[in-house]
């Protein structure tokens, strides 16, 4: 799966991100984005590292999908908690 693929499927990771983690992000739409982007990165990451899983299949791969939503998730909550005690202080 080539670069443009990855952009593509952490954009959309991102959408399914925020859709299951609903409420307010300090940085709005542009910051969930790039955060999808960059947690499709490390599921794929964490898939390999983790379960010996080749995420980078293909775009239509369960697999990929799958890693892919749960690293946005995964940064989405991180950049919660970090800005959310920046935002308050």
């Amino acid at each position: 799966m080539g670069i443009i693929a990855w952009i593509i499927l952490g954009l959309l990771a991102g959408a399914i991100a925020k859709f299951l983690l609903p409420g307010r992000d300090p940085g709005g739409i542009l910051v969930t984005m790039i955060l999808g982007v960059l947690g499709a990165l490390l599921g794929g990451f964490l898939a390999q590292a983790l379960f010996d899983v080749d995420p980078m299949d293909g775009f239509f791969e369960v697999s990929s999908w799958l890693s892919a939503i749960i690293g946005s998730l995964i940064l989405l909550v991180i950049y919660r908690v970090v800005a959310g005690k920046r935002h308050r202080a």
